[in-house]
């Protein structure tokens, strides 16, 4: 027997099959999916490899092969399927095949299992009568007696609960068990993750959301599921439709993978799941031990398991009867990976529920451009809940024009506007969450005095400021001089904005100092139970203010906030990045949807500089069908995605010359070869050099992704002769940020 087999290791130049000779002791034992020790190389050097074929003839001389060494039994196998998608996502995202198996895979390598030992009662009637008369008649025998007295209240008892709480020895168990009173059996204990604890609610559902889950749980039924986009406004119940969607598919047999865009969510999103389904749902996420991971992968795998939830990476639990797949927040950019293959989570999901013919549910209050354009299409359908659930008020949104308050005096990071609504809230004993909107504080500079950003005059993305005063356009290299003065008002507050988390919590505790104040940020929530622990305190009271970046916007309900004030809004509305707007947007959106989520009234206070930019201005109203109108027009005519597509081709070399010259020559090749497409660079990336190494982007529109997958194959043609450990070119599909 032969086999083909992929190296794990994650370099083109060996993201080829090698064929090997299955020795004798081996035959029966290697199928595809295992995973084979093979010597590698001139030295022979032992690697890791993934089985993808099996002959019984060689393509090669057999005198040429080596043997495989042995099976590396620490492995999980990959399924038939896994293989499949691996080989799609490397042809759509241009990664190594060995990165895409690596990616489907959530799990790498078996964990020793757990096991523990229970101990049953083995006789009945006389003859445990005839146990107990004996066990009667000696004191020696008391510690057989208690245990045959407990066995007759249980089924059976862990033996760790024997030894400890019971008092009664591993010996007399043991002698217990050689003389046929009891018996010994092994069980496997899966470790799962921490599960919230939570006494179920009985939901109340709206005529709207019972309305959605009819038309949804319809097409979920139908041989062709397709994929829906609902559109619930914050607030509108959400997750109670998903809730009861999925248990319709797990009355059907089937099973359900719910993605949450954070870590940040899985506390509240668990509780809620944990409260109605129990041990049948469990969540996977990068901050589980191996232990964990590896159990909820098996769990899936044996069908021990309902229902996962967890980020992106969940998509690729084994589920063998998927009849849904949830996309929470559909929106938001964690789903797009940043390292390769850089593929975006709805995609995945829609190739695997396509295979699976399973549903794909995508919701969001403000869903993404993307997603929505292709419900208004014709692609989605489309799902929509218009109303908060219970009737809770939509909150007052105040807009502070923070020009304003600097021509008042006011130089604080709070309007006045914001500062009387802390107070009142802290006097009446109601919580207040304070956003700093960080997304895109990359370097754009704006005026203080009248609003006025400096802009690329081809690409109307904010120009980044970059050591030495230059301002640079990160899409075509556009550059010029930094001015020193506000080129629309000549004010002299013409800079970038800089406050983070920190600062704010500092001038809070200043301005009220009998505040309880919580931070949430990247430096508070490093260990694994953070996230819990602090939003924990926040719902049960502990603080009356919680600050933080978009990690506290999103999804979070928490009844007593009756105040979100987004201290800088319009941070984020000039990144260099066409989808400013769009996340401006969005993130003010999500951050007025949290106040007043219960029987009390809601304040919202929007600081901007900007308070006549149509993202803010819609985002303010609650309008999406109003922003969604406008932004897509900016997309329309400026070639953007969804209307148009975008490849980024990123090139990385320790080597500034090579860079350039290589994205010079690809430039050059794709102009000669691609006359029909608009091709745009190449320009230095975002950052330019990160540990020594430099980055040059190249970017390619197009109308049909077929067509940039075919630039993306040119593209890997022309540099083959490369050396790749010189010089590394990546490929970014409907790029989510600018790189």
């Amino acid at each position: 027997m032969f086999v083909k087999v992929i190296i794990d290791i994650s370099h083109e130049a060996v993201d080829r099959p090698f064929e090997y000779i299955v020795p004798p002791s081996l035959e029966g034992k290697v199928s595809e999916g295992s995973r084979v020790i093979v010597p590698f190389g001139a030295g022979n050097k032992e690697r890791k490899a993934y089985v993808v074929a099996l002959s019984d003839k060689a393509e090669y001389p057999v005198e040429r092969l080596k043997s495989i060494i042995a099976i590396d039994e620490k492995a999980v196998g990959i399924e038939d399927e896994l293989f499949a998608m691996a080989a799609w996502m490397r042809h759509r995202y241009g990664c190594t095949m060995n990165t895409a198996l690596q990616t489907v895979l959530p799990v790498k390598k078996k964990i020793k299992e757990n096991i523990y030992k229970v101990v049953s009662l083995n006789v009945s009637g006389d003859a445990l009568e005839a146990a107990l008369d004996e066990s009667k008649k000696s004191a020696r025998f008391a510690a057989r007696l208690r245990l045959l007295k407990e066995l007759m209240q249980s089924e059976s008892l862990p033996l760790s609960m024997i030894t400890g709480k019971l008092g009664v020895s591993a010996s007399v168990v043991n002698t217990m068990a050689k003389n046929g009173l009891v018996r010994i059996d092994s069980q496997r204990e899966y470790r799962n993750p921490k599960a919230p604890s939570m006494a179920r609610k009985d939901i109340v559902l709206s005529d709207e959301q019972q309305a959605a889950i009819k038309s949804i749980a319809d097409r979920m039924h139908s041989d062709n599921p397709g994929t829906t986009l609902l559109h619930g406004i914050t607030g509108s119940g959400k997750t109670e439709v998903y809730i009861e969607l999925i248990q319709r598919a797990i009355d059907d047999g089937k099973q359900a993978i719910v993605l949450i865009p954070e870590i940040a969510l899985t506390f509240q999103t668990l509780m809620r799941f944990y409260s109605r389904f129990g041990d049948r749902v469990s969540v996977i996420h990068s901050r589980l031990s191996e232990g964990e991971r590896y159990d909820q992968y098996e769990k899936a795998r044996t069908g021990k398991l309902d229902i996962i939830i967890g980020p992106r990476s969940a998509l690729f639990v084994p589920f063998d009867r998927l009849g849904i797949i949830i996309i929470d927040e559909e929106h938001e950019t964690s789903y797009k990976s940043e390292k390769m293959p850089k593929y975006h989570a709805r995609e995945v999901a829609e190739y695997i529920a396509e295979k699976k013919k399973a549903l794909l549910l995508l919701g969001s209050a403000t869903p993404s451009i993307d997603s929505f354009y292709r419900a208004k299409s014709g692609k989605y359908d489309i799902e929509v809940l218009s109303n908060r659930n219970g009737g809770a008020k939509p909150a007052t949104v105040h807009v502070a024009d923070m020009r304003q308050e600097l021509k008042n005096g006011n130089k604080s990071y709070f309007s006045k506007k914001l500062k009387d609504l802390l107070r009142m809230r802290l006097l009446k004993g109601e919580q207040t969450m304070l956003f700093i909107n960080r997304r895109g504080l990359a370097g754009f500079v704006s005026c203080r005095d009248c609003g006025f950003v400096q802009k690329c005059p081809h690409c109307d993305v904010s120009l980044s400021e970059h050591a030495g005063g230059k301002l640079v356009c990160h899409y075509c290299g556009f550059s010029m001089d930094k001015p020193t003065l506000c080129p629309e008002c000549g004010s002299k507050f013409f800079a970038g904005f800089r406050a983070g988390t920190e600062k704010i919590e500092q001038e809070i505790k200043k301005l009220m100092p009998g505040a309880r104040v919580l931070r949430m940020d990247a430096d508070t929530t490093k260990n694994k139970d953070d996230y819990e622990k602090i939003l924990s305190a926040f719902s049960a009271g502990e603080a009356d203010v919680l600050v933080g970046t978009q990690m506290i916007v999103k999804g979070h309900d928490f009844p007593n906030v009756t105040l979100v004030g987004v201290v800088a809004a319009d941070l984020s509305l000039y990144a260099s990045d066409y989808r400013a707007a769009e996340r401006t947007f969005q993130l003010i959106t999500q951050a007025a949807g949290r106040a007043g989520r219960g029987n009390k009234a809601g304040d919202v206070v929007v600081q901007t500089y900007q308070p006549d930019s149509y993202a803010i201005v819609h985002a303010v109203n609650q309008d999406y069908a109003g922003f969604y109108n406008e932004e897509v027009l900016y997309r329309d005519l400026a070639d953007y995605p969804p209307l148009s597509h975008m490849m980024a081709v990123q090139l990385y070399s320790a080597s500034e010359e090579l860079a350039d010259n290589t994205a010079a020559e690809i430039v050059a090749g794709l102009k000669g070869h691609f006359n029909d497409k608009v091709i745009i660079g190449p320009a230095k990336a975002v950052i330019s050099r990160i540990n020594d190494v430099h980055r040059m982007v190249i970017y390619i529109k197009d109308s049909e992704i077929d067509e940039l997958i075919a630039v993306k194959d040119y593209v890997d043609g022309m540099s083959a002769g490369l050396d790749k450990n010189k010089i590394s070119i990546q490929y970014d599909i409907d790029p989510i940020g600018s790189f």
